[in-house]
């Protein structure tokens, strides 16, 4: 039986998250989630199970939320400060089936610029 599209885009990235495990080597996951108004970032470490820093474009004060790629660098900035912190600095990314475009490269930029590895 044929998958629908979202099933095929589900699988797909199940299938990289599973390539992207394998290939860590000990290093934590970065991974994010983009929507049609926010997006947002995770430092997982996958053997414990556990979230060690997170970020989202719905932090910050008034006019701070949004889906533009200012607010995804933020996100990125903020993420990796949080990450250093926690005394994580290579992270493996994991773009969870998002094309590297627009807020996804401007995300991995500014955590890149923030001091992250990947």
């Amino acid at each position: 039986m044929a998958l629908s599209p979202r099933e095929s885009a589900k699988r797909r990235a199940e299938r990289n998250r599973r390539r992207l495990k394998s290939l860590a080597n000990g290093r934590l996951r970065l991974s994010i989630f983009r929507s049609a108004k926010n997006i947002y970032a995770q430092v997982i470490d996958d053997t414990a199970g556990v979230t060690v820093a997170h970020a989202s474009s719905l932090e910050g004060g008034r006019g701070a939320k949004g889906s533009d790629k200012d607010a995804a660098a933020r996100v990125g900035k903020l993420v990796a400060e949080r990450a250093i912190e926690k005394g994580v600095k290579d992270v493996v990314f994991d773009r969870g089936g998002f094309i590297y475009h627009g807020r996804v490269k401007a995300l991995a930029d500014a955590a890149r610029e923030a001091g992250l590895n990947f």
